[in-house]
């Protein structure tokens, strides 16, 4: 139970230290992504449009892989291998440095980045 509370510290300062602060409009290609996504039900679109929010919002501070993502001040998630639940709270609700991206990023935007992060992480 420590390791878990742990680890969901940590990842929510990597978050946080991100801070996801992309305001120039970033969020809105990936909203459209989302709603393209959606329509087309296609796992490969929710993939890319996971992929692509976390490139937008979480790689300053993550390293995956599958991303060419080597930020340091997070957690290393191919090291972690979160489940989806784990990804969706943390980025839901933040915690310690990590801020919440609940209200930044939209419900779909937060399933797919989970989706994604929770099934690349720890590929070699």
């Amino acid at each position: 139970m420590f390791r878990l509370g742990a680890l969901l510290l940590v990842l929510a300062l990597a978050i946080a230290a991100c801070g996801g602060g992309d305001d120039n409009g970033g969020g809105s290609s990936a909203a459209r992504s989302s709603s393209q996504s959606t329509a087309s039900g296609g796992a490969q679109n929710a993939s890319a449009e996971g992929k692509q929010v976390f490139t937008q919002n979480c790689k300053g501070c993550h390293t995956l892989k599958d991303a060419g993502a080597t930020g340091s001040v997070g957690p290393n998630l191919d090291d972690l291998k979160p489940d989806k639940a784990t990804v969706v709270r943390q980025v839901n609700n933040g915690g310690g440095q990590m801020p919440a991206f609940k209200g930044k990023l939209t419900g779909a935007q937060i399933d797919a980045v989970a989706t994604y992060v929770s099934t690349v992480s720890g590929q070699s």
